[in-house]
């Protein structure tokens, strides 16, 4: 044989064996487009300048995962997933695309968002209309109003998440979900179909009604000794026992349901019981890293149809709302940021109230949906070290650790920007975000990392008029303008290695992050109750504590609980009020009753009223934790009534005389914020008129002739850019 014809062979052989390697990688497998649900154009056939039409994309993905494989093997019960004949698990899941039709006038860049719960949660960020197909959008002023259209990138989704739910009948605007296998063991002659059971745990806060969802069925149905149900009113409450014999399970074990009468709306249920199947929820990690990646670096699937997005991509940036930011914290923690072919997955992430916490995700029986704050969904694996994006070491698990080292070390980190609200101070883990987990000192940044907390916001942006189940005004407050904002420095930190804007939260070394005291620790005032005559808001300092639970021997390596609910690790669960408790902290107020430190809107530095991230409900839960709500207390419009009413909050004519006081105050408040790039200038003008209306409302004298648009210098100053390409579209990583 000739020298030549040796080394051809040889070659051949070694491509095979790559591509024998390749075929058992974590990998899109196959895509199918929906080509009746799609839509080319969409929205309605608008054309932005210098970008063109949009195409809808709309589909199935099918993956697979090698389960020995060092990026996969940290999925629980991944190794106990039905295998194919490569030896891997499958998964499919739902994905939607929205992409300029000619990638070429894009920007290269892709927002991607993991959905919240399978919707859709972009649009306040996007300025659009909620829902789950905004392809359907056709308004042409909205559309020329749009955030990421007019700037050329490319909006994605895919499910990750089985209990977002799926419909019979799939329609354009049906929640984005994921389908996922059923972890078994191997058959035995006591247990020949392999079946996994194990404690599981719910708890309810529900609408009422007869019947609580399950999420696991139960292993089995006719056992009415195991299964506990208790009920309560107040969290403070001790639980009372409900016989077993008052429900049953449903036919389908996805339920039970009392014999007669129903459950209290808002009262606080809890159900033990053992439980079957559990399924492989962490492949929902896998799921999103090999997508992305897929759309990124590939050009086809196994069976040859195009990746639609082939070649384009320079940037993937993700968007989040509050459970999906959890997802990815944990995403980052577990080594997902790095792709099958060694690449990182995600240039970086933009995270909106997700703050230190967690998903309850990657364990056996575990429940992704789940979220704690005050009043609900407590005694879940969410709130588990490391809580911080720096090393940090735990004096209670006694473990060193950070949710970037897996990523450090792969090199695969994406920037981020942690944007939250007070909310997560009072219900969620904040404050250890940034400082150690002992609680004696403030964090430094991370190399790829800033933290933004909006001052006095609530957990989303509520109905300033509407008090719902909580005691007073929800908090209207709206971050969008500053995650826009804060977006355009994530991808300029990307792409032009210019850092953005300093971290802004509260600190332990200048006394605005504080213990949650009573109402003088904390700074805030003394403030009649608009809806109780002669009382004062209530303020209890209440706020959800961070344990370290015992699910049983190994949990936090294994994933697997022996003891569900958990008990306050030994040997504190007699008296949980001794520990072992993760210190956290609030940020403290003004005289007003806001936030002193973090990125105040202007509605905070030139207030109309007292926001809080907080808020307590009213009703038979009353004092309770009004979970994600805040509060808006209005001030009051002139001296003579807040002296009337014994309010020590200035009054709005008092604060601003004239209309040109307030105007000026407001104009400069909103230039402040641009000339620290935490506002946008095409933003400007319309925060400047809403602020205007709100004054106009709240008691702010009449302007005395015609408003001039504002004039913001810090907009003056420089060219305004509004596409999102790079001046240089290199690859400069």
């Amino acid at each position: 044989m000739k020298p030549a014809r040796r080394l051809n062979i040889a070659l051949a052989l070694a491509a095979g064996a790559m591509l024998a390697a390749t075929a058992a990688d974590a990998r899109i497998t196959k895509i199918v487009v929906d080509t009746a649900l799609s839509q080319n154009p969409t929205f309605g056939g608008y054309s932005w300048p210098g970008v063109g039409q949009y195409e809808k994309i709309i589909g199935t993905a099918y993956g697979e995962v090698n389960p020995h494989s060092r990026r996969n093997s940290v999925i629980v019960d991944v190794e106990l997933a039905p295998r194919n004949s490569r030896g891997n698990v499958e998964y499919s899941f739902d994905f939607y695309i929205l992409k300029p039709i000619v990638l070429g006038n894009g920007a290269h860049k892709v927002m991607y968002e993991p959905p919240n719960r399978g919707n859709k949660t972009w649009n306040t960020f996007g300025r659009v209309p909620g829902g789950n197909d905004p392809g359907s959008i056709i308004d042409p002023t909205t559309l020329a109003n749009s955030f990421l259209m007019p700037r050329g990138y490319t909006m994605v989704w895919s499910g990750w998440d089985q209990a977002a739910g799926s419909n019979v009948t799939k329609t354009a605007a049906s929640p984005t979900t994921i389908k996922l296998p059923i972890a078994h063991l191997a058959p035995t002659a006591s247990n020949p179909n392999g079946t996994i059971t194990g404690p599981s745990y719910e708890y309810f806060t529900g609408s009422g009604g007869n019947s609580l969802p399950l999420t696991y069925p139960p292993a089995d149905a006719s056992d009415k000794a195991t299964p506990k149900l208790t009920h309560r009113v107040h969290l403070d409450d001790t639980p009372t026992a409900i016989s077993n014999a008052s429900w049953t399970y449903n036919a389908a074990g996805t339920a039970i349901t009392l014999n007669t009468g129903t459950f209290t709306a808002n009262d606080i249920y809890e159900f033990t019981y053992t439980a079957k199947d559990p399924t492989v929820n962490g492949l929902g990690f896998a799921a999103i890293r090999d997508f992305v990646a897929w759309l990124r670096y590939e050009s086809a699937d196994d069976n040859g149809t195009p990746n639609p997005l082939a070649g384009d991509i320079q940037r993937v940036y993700t968007e989040v709302v509050s459970q999906p930011g959890r997802l990815l914290n944990d995403f980052r923690h577990l080594g997902f940021t790095e792709a099958e072919n060694g690449n990182k997955v995600f240039d970086g992430h933009m995270q909106w109230i997700a703050a230190g916490d967690g998903i309850n995700m990657n364990y056996r029986f575990s429940q992704p949906g789940r979220t704690e704050r005050n009043r609900q969904d407590h005694l879940y694996a969410e709130g588990v070290f490391p809580f911080a994006n720096v090393m940090t070491h735990d004096p209670i698990s006694r473990k060193t650790d950070s949710r970037y080292h897996r990523c450090e070390q792969s090199n695969t980190c994406p920037f981020g920007v942690e944007i939250y609200s007070a909310n997560e101070y009072w219900v969620k883990a904040a404050s250890l975000l940034h400082t150690d987990p002992g609680g004696e000192r403030d964090l430094p940044d991370s190399q790829h990392t800033r933290n933004y907390l909006i001052s006095s916001h609530q957990h989303g942006t509520g109905n300033g008029t509407s008090r719902g189940a909580c005691q007073q005004f929800q908090n209207p407050l709206n971050s969008a303008p500053i995650q826009r904002a804060l977006w355009v420095a994530l991808d300029e930190w990307a792409t032009q290695h210019a850092k953005p804007p300093e971290s802004r939260v509260p600190k332990l070394r200048d006394g605005t992050l504080v213990p949650p005291r009573p109402q003088s620790g904390v700074g805030f005032p003394n403030i009649p109750d608009p809806f109780r005559p002669g009382f004062n808001v209530t303020f209890t300092g209440l706020e959800t504590t961070r344990y370290l639970f015992d699910y049983g021997l190994n949990f936090y390596e294994t994933g697997i609980a022996t003891i569900n609910p958990p008990l306050i690790t030994p040997p504190y669960q007699d008296n949980p009020a001794n520990g072992p408790i993760y210190p956290s902290y609030v940020p403290k107020t003004d005289s007003d009753g806001n936030d002193i430190a973090g990125v105040r809107l202007p509605d905070v530095t030139v207030p109309l009223a007292t926001y809080t991230g907080w808020a307590l409900r009213a009703g038979a839960q009353a004092n309770d934790g009004c979970e994600g709500s805040g509060q808006m207390i209005a001030f009051a419009k002139t001296a003579a009534d807040r002296a009337a009413n014994g309010d020590p909050r200035p009054s709005v004519a008092e604060r601003y005389p004239s209309f040109d006081a307030y105007y000026a105050k407001t104009v400069s408040a909103i230039d402040g914020l641009i000339a620290q790039r935490l506002m946008l200038c095409e933003d400007a003008q319309p925060e400047l008129d809403r602020l205007v209306a709100n004054g106009s409302a709240r008691g702010v004298p009449a302007p005395t002739g015609v408003v001039s648009p504002g004039r913001f210098r810090s907009c003056e100053a420089r060219p305004h850019k509004h596409h999102g390409k790079d001046d240089d579209d290199r690859d400069d990583d």
